[in-house]
């Protein structure tokens, strides 16, 4: 099995760990991730870890499995656990295979980091914050703080966010940016147990090289096509080979119908060049070594709606 990624000593991107260490001795908790579909929870996650281990992109269900992230400084140890948006129309297997992977999320955590956009709360961000223990502290996490078009809307949002739940603690912050991130990691410190370590100080996430080369091309999949291809899109590692530095992967996109095909490989397979050359410059980038990358597309009709399916294409509790 291939290993998980590990911390590089300088990721690219990662936000200044400054923060003065938690009175007492080290710490270390879980820290879930929650919030409804397109509030940037995956974004957040990368910055918080300073490396890209959740894929991005504008489409819902883009995050589709729980995903561990890992932070760990001199005085603690954040393991971040990245969710699925909660979809709200449990409609399909696949809905309800990730709505399963939230609130598996939930259990056991040390905290929750409920994440709303800024100037927007309304039913499905409420449908959210129910699934969260009421044992468990919650921070509210205000993304995308700095696009809100009047600012001084950001104190009445706040105090009406506040109304629906007594929050620990309220940091506004742009994933984006990582404007205030490095507060949030200081706040999310105090509220972890002392104990030691779970993971070790280099590792930056729980899952396999051949698990993030799936996601990656699934991500570049999801940004280059239309609406209606993405929901029934996966990816599936055929064959995941590693010789020195170089790593040699067969990979097939699996859709629902032959017209969902044909989009993928796009006129004279130039679609399909282009989003497998995007997703080897990032396995490339985060593996840290040359990758071979070979992609065909397979129809498999109707693998979102089986739950049988679901669980053969690794989908948890599907």
């Amino acid at each position: 099995m291939t290993a998980a990624p590990r911390r590089p000593a300088r990721p690219a991107g990662a936000h200044a760990r400054g923060a003065p260490p938690p009175e007492g001795g080290f710490r270390c908790g879980l820290v879930a991730i929650v919030g409804r579909p397109n509030v940037g929870k995956s974004t957040l996650l990368n910055r918080l870890v300073g490396q890209k281990v959740s894929i991005t992109s504008a489409k819902p269900q883009t995050t589709r499995h729980r995903l561990v992230g890992i932070l760990t400084s001199a005085a603690a140890q954040i393991v971040f656990v990245d969710t699925p948006g909660f979809q709200t129309r449990e409609g399909g297997a696949l809905n309800r295979a990730l709505n399963r992977t939230v609130r598996g999320a939930l259990e056991g955590i040390d905290l929750a980091l409920f994440v709303v956009e800024a100037g927007r709360f309304g039913a499905q961000d409420r449908a959210v914050l129910d699934l969260v223990p009421r044992s468990v502290p919650v921070v509210l996490v205000v993304n995308k703080s700095d696009t809100l078009r009047e600012p001084a809307r950001m104190l009445p949002f706040l105090e009406r966010v506040a109304r629906e739940h007594a929050f620990a603690e309220v940091v506004p912050l742009s994933a984006r940016t990582g404007r205030q991130v490095g507060e949030l990691v200081r706040v999310i410190a105090g509220y972890l147990p002392e104990q030691p370590p779970l993971y070790g100080a280099d590792e930056i996430t729980d899952r396999s090289e051949r698990f993030l080369a799936a996601e990656l091309l699934r991500e570049k999949v999801f940004r280059s096509v239309g609406e209606e291809v993405p929901y029934g899109a996966t990816v599936v590692i055929d064959r995941f080979e590693e010789d020195g530095r170089l790593r040699r992967i067969h990979a097939s996109i699996v859709v629902e119908k032959p017209g969902q095909k044909a989009i993928v490989i796009g006129e004279g397979g130039e679609k399909l060049k282009a989003i497998a050359s995007a997703a080897r410059r990032d396995m490339e980038a985060l593996f840290g070594g040359k990758v071979f990358l070979e992609v065909w597309v397979r129809v498999r009709k109707g693998w979102s709606g089986s739950a049988a399916e679901l669980r053969r294409l690794g989908y948890e509790h599907g």
